[in-house]
């Protein structure tokens, strides 16, 4: 009796560095550096986690992050290959929009922004990102955007709508 055949398979995810920083922390003697590693893991079908490492080494801190990123994996309501509806965010400065878009426009985004939207598995969307340029900051936002999205069905129930009145316009008029 083998013991492999009671193991869990490991599930491949699509890991991406967004960042690699290198910090400073001031002490009595001097600066004292060290590395910051911004990981953004995900599974491409609704998953995604983001990892933050420090170390003195790249190596060390892309390990933590990595292992963070697997830790704080959350799911991202879906509709198709986009967004059900328009949602913003806003982290520190960082302010990012992302809108939903039709079949065959692809990811209209900055790289941290398209890093997290293409590990969720999202391939048409349309993204801004306003105010701070701070990449960890807009990262986050991203993610905050992410989890304010409702599903269109758990949305109508709430509303008192039907769930074809709450899909995105280019949606209603193909099934109308």
């Amino acid at each position: 009796m083998e013991m492999s055949q009671y193991q869990p398979l490991e599930q491949v995810f699509d890991e991406r560095v967004i960042e690699i920083a290198r910090v400073a922390k001031v002490v009595k003697g001097g600066r004292r550096f060290q590395f910051r590693v911004t990981v953004v893991a995900g599974d491409n079908h609704g998953k995604v986690g983001i990892g933050i490492g420090k170390a003195n080494a790249v190596p060390d801190a892309m390990r933590k992050a990595t292992e963070r990123a697997h830790k704080n994996m959350r799911s991202v309501v879906t509709s198709g290959t986009t967004i059900p509806h328009e949602v913003t965010a806003k982290v520190g400065g960082a302010v990012v929009l992302l809108k939903p878009a039709s079949a065959g426009t692809g990811v209209i985004a900055s790289s941290g922004v398209r890093a997290v939207l293409e590990a969720v598995g999202i391939h048409d969307i349309l993204s801004k990102s306003l105010g701070s340029s701070n990449l960890l900051n807009i990262v986050k936002a991203t993610f905050g955007a992410l989890d304010q999205l409702k599903s269109p069905e758990q949305e109508a129930i709430r509303r008192g709508k039907t769930p074809r009145e709450m899909m995105p316009f280019w949606e209603r008029r193909k099934n109308g």
